[in-house]
């Protein structure tokens, strides 16, 4: 890659760990002027922001000490998520790009599923990035400047596991949503793209697995061994791919959902 985010204000939720935080490293690796993580606890944000200032000093990045912008908000609650992008305006005085990566995803069957745990998961995983879309796009056809992006949707929208009812649920609505706003502001020079992101070892997946799951602390190794490139998921790898999609090296590119995976949907050993 080669700077492909320079002079770029970028937005992340859920950008204050795992992938979200890996996002937000790449973007300024690649030359982003400004990026705003959003994120629940306050320490876990400005602990964020600092290795984002210490990587921009590192790499002799564009982006200053007062580039790196932490928002403490959660996306479960009504108004978080237009607030965070009003943050970043205020802040920055735009929003180029946005990347929705903040999401639930504790367990739940179709049949055990209460109504406030589905509640939850659409308010996170759907409702949340309709509105920071809905806020971002907002911006960029008020300046009537083009914008991109990227949905962290799920190899899970396809059907999921039995204990995913609910997570599924919401990720599928996230798909449907992606290509519905791509199409619609294409000519607003507006791409909305969203990755299928398989099992990736992030320390957010590490406290699901042990919470629901009662894994052992080498449960991601046993998982590694199992899959087909000996290996699950790197938020760094995908990362990389997250911010091609929102740089003008994807070209064209709108409304497609990629799956970012080594197993392939539909298709079967024997």
């Amino acid at each position: 890659m080669q700077q492909l985010m320079t002079g770029r204000i970028l937005l992340v939720t859920g950008g204050t760990q795992g992938l979200g935080l890996a996002v937000a490293e790449a973007a300024v690796r690649e030359g982003a002027v400004g990026v705003a993580i959003v994120g629940r606890n306050a320490e876990k944000a400005e602990r964020a922001a600092e290795r984002l200032r210490e990587l921009a000093a590192a790499e002799s990045s564009d982006l200053a000490a007062a580039g790196v912008l932490p928002i403490v908000a959660d996306m479960a609650v009504p108004g978080e998520a237009e607030r965070a992008v009003a943050e970043t305006i205020e802040r920055f005085g735009r929003v180029d790009s946005l990347v929705n990566a903040a999401g639930a995803t504790s367990r739940g069957t179709l049949l055990d599923t209460t109504r406030e745990l589905l509640g939850e998961h659409l308010a996170v995983n759907l409702v949340a990035p309709f509105m920071t879309m809905q806020a971002a796009v907002a911006d960029m056809k008020r300046r009537g400047e083009p914008g991109t992006i990227v949905n962290i949707i799920s190899m899970s929208m396809h059907g999921g596991q039995p204990y995913l009812a609910p997570y599924t649920a919401s990720k599928a609505g996230l798909a449907g949503l992606t290509r519905n706003a791509a199409f619609a502001h294409r000519f607003d020079r507006i791409r909305i793209n969203g990755l299928n992101i398989g099992w990736t070892a992030t320390p957010g997946e590490a406290v699901t697995q042990q919470t629901f799951h009662d894994a052992e602390e080498d449960w991601a190794a046993k998982a590694a061994a199992a899959q087909p490139m000996g290996k699950i998921g790197q938020p760094d790898e995908i990362a990389d791919a997250v911010v091609f999609l929102l740089s003008d090296r994807s070209g064209v590119v709108t409304g497609s959902l990629i799956d970012w995976d080594q197993n392939v949907p539909g298709a079967y050993d024997q």
